[in-house]
């Protein structure tokens, strides 16, 4: 069985800017803004910059060596709220 890979959209179409310790993301395809707290702005950036990757990889990418179910949990939340695509 395969792992599933996540992947973000490409920067043009998700701008992302601080707004008092959080971050606002406009999603362009959809024309939503969404507040977000960190770690999911940080999911995205790696996600952008390398690529799909598995759960575990983000971890590794992340800098993490645990954490795997908070993970978990935020990649539901960013997949609910379409900033994130599951492969």
């Amino acid at each position: 069985m395969t792992q599933k890979r996540f992947a973000a959209p490409p920067v043009e179409l998700l701008i992302a800017r601080p707004l008092d310790g959080l971050v606002a993301l406009y999603h362009r395809p959809s024309g939503q803004t969404h507040v977000v707290a960190s770690p999911a702005p940080e999911i995205i950036e790696a996600l952008q910059s390398g690529g799909s990757m598995t759960a575990g990889e983000l971890l590794v990418a992340l800098g993490l060596n645990e954490g795997g179910e908070l993970l978990a949990a935020r990649l539901s939340e960013l997949l609910a709220a379409g900033l994130i695509e599951a492969q």
